[in-house]
């Protein structure tokens, strides 16, 4: 009979192991289910550039039923594991939880953003994880524009309106912040009642240094011209409070901030530690090179895998990550993907599995419109020839041909007709004004 694979979450290494699995597998090997409360895969590398409005949405992500033609799609989460049975709980997103028996299971259940409890962060901050938290921060910030250009400019409410704080120093907090800054100075050409003066960007950095993964003379280079582009860096510096909007930085300095942007941290999906499988010290599942799950004594569980940001698989390159495991990063997801479907396919077939070992292609970051940094090695590019480097390295990167071109698309695009300034946050109530116009039946007569 065929062997059930079952693939627990939808994004990177899950979508990526899936889509090798159809070419790898002979007919009637094995049936593939992969499980996602989201019908797609978001490209995270695009989050900051959907947020400045320098990507459409619905271009940054994939569909997964129309690129995976011969898995199984189910629109749930898996909320149980019981690898000693080989059951897995799914509760559908609609309908009763119910109990799915496997053969096979990989768990690519990617992270989620790690906070801290600091006051009014979990009431007023957005993350910037998920295409839906970057189109809000993009409706955020022209929508504040648009209220703030009416109101005085002596106004405090609109000093408010005008200031954005992202909390975070690594890749993903400084493209955020530089995208918006980015954004902003393009929007002041459409509201000329607002000064390049009066909008305030603050990027909160824990730590000395920004991008611990470029060198630090890179790093100094993107905090100068950052803050020549009028966003203020604070270095070894934590936030305190933002309760009310109202931003408390551990130095002492207080301002008020309407939108906050969280990027500092992610970790793995809490439901994780409820499971029979091996969870090492900071939630994330145990993994070994050939991307097998294992016990942290080394002793493999068979019928497990994992890959990606939820896994705890060591680096065995020449130059390994932090704790000599691999980093949350999109680069070691998609490639894992691949190897482990490969992998799967055979251990199926009673064959040898391969370790994953990797070279590291660099890191490229864009730092706003024409503008970004590129480290491979000891070679180094920033300014434009960095920005070009990323966009083309990234808008190859996403997945299938059919993404590809409608990324590259939107660009050409936007170099002729500039950024869309449109703003839909009503789409978050879409029947506020048909329900206050709609008519209702008249109270019934006594």
């Amino acid at each position: 009979m065929a062997k059930k694979i079952l693939i627990v979450g939808g994004g990177y290494a899950g979508f990526y192991t899936a889509w090798k699995l159809e070419k790898l597998l002979r007919a009637g090997e094995a049936e593939v289910t992969i499980v996602d409360p989201l019908p797609y895969m978001a490209y995270l590398p695009f989050l900051p550039e959907v947020a400045a409005g320098s990507i459409e949405p619905r271009h940054a992500v994939v569909a997964r039923r129309r690129h995976l033609k011969k898995t199984a799609n189910v629109a749930g989460k898996v909320t149980g594991i019981s690898h000693a049975t080989k059951t897995a709980t799914i509760t559908p997103n609609t309908g009763e939880a119910y109990d799915f028996e496997y053969d096979q299971i990989v768990i690519t259940t990617g992270s989620v953003s790690r906070t801290f409890p600091i006051p009014g962060i979990a009431d007023r901050a957005i993350g910037m994880k998920t295409i839906e938290e970057a189109v809000a921060i993009r409706d955020r910030m022209v929508g504040n524009f648009e209220r703030a250009a009416s109101l005085p400019k002596d106004s405090a409410e609109r000093a408010r309106l005008l200031t954005v704080t992202v909390v975070g120093g690594g890749f993903a907090g400084i493209e955020s912040v530089a995208e918006l800054r980015s954004f902003a100075t393009a929007l002041l050409r459409r509201y000329p009642e607002i000064t390049f003066d009066e909008t305030k960007f603050h990027l909160v950095e824990a730590m000395g240094r920004i991008m611990p993964e470029v060198t630090e003379g890179l790093a100094d280079w993107v905090v100068k011209d950052q803050t020549r582009r009028g966003v203020n860096i604070h270095l070894d510096t934590q936030l305190s409070s933002a309760e009310g909007g109202n931003i408390e930085l551990s130095t002492g300095e207080k301002y008020e901030s309407d939108l906050i942007v969280w990027t500092a941290g992610v970790m793995p999906r809490p439901f994780l530690r409820g499971t029979d499988l091996p969870i090492g010290a900071r939630g994330h599942v145990v993994g070994t090179p050939s991307l097998r799950v294992a016990t942290e004594e080394g002793e493999i569980v068979e019928g497990a895998w994992t890959a990606g940001d939820t896994s705890q698989v060591p680096d065995i390159s020449s130059t390994p990550g932090p704790g000599g495991f691999c980093v949350p990063n999109a680069q070691h997801a998609v490639r894992q993907g691949r190897l482990l479907a490969k992998n799967i396919v055979a251990s199926l077939r009673g064959e040898g599995v391969v370790d994953y070992n990797h070279k590291n292609q660099g890191a490229v970051a864009g730092l706003g419109m024409n503008t970004g940094v590129f480290r491979s090695g000891n070679f180094t590019l920033k300014g434009y020839i960095a920005w070009l480097a990323h966009r083309f390295y990234h808008g190859l990167a996403i997945p299938t041909w059919e993404r590809k071109w409608r990324v590259f698309g939107g660009w050409v695009g936007h170099f002729f007709l500039s950024r869309d300034i449109v703003n839909i946050e009503a789409v978050t109530e879409p029947r506020a004004i048909f329900e206050e116009f709609a008519s209702r039946p008249r109270p019934a007569a006594d």
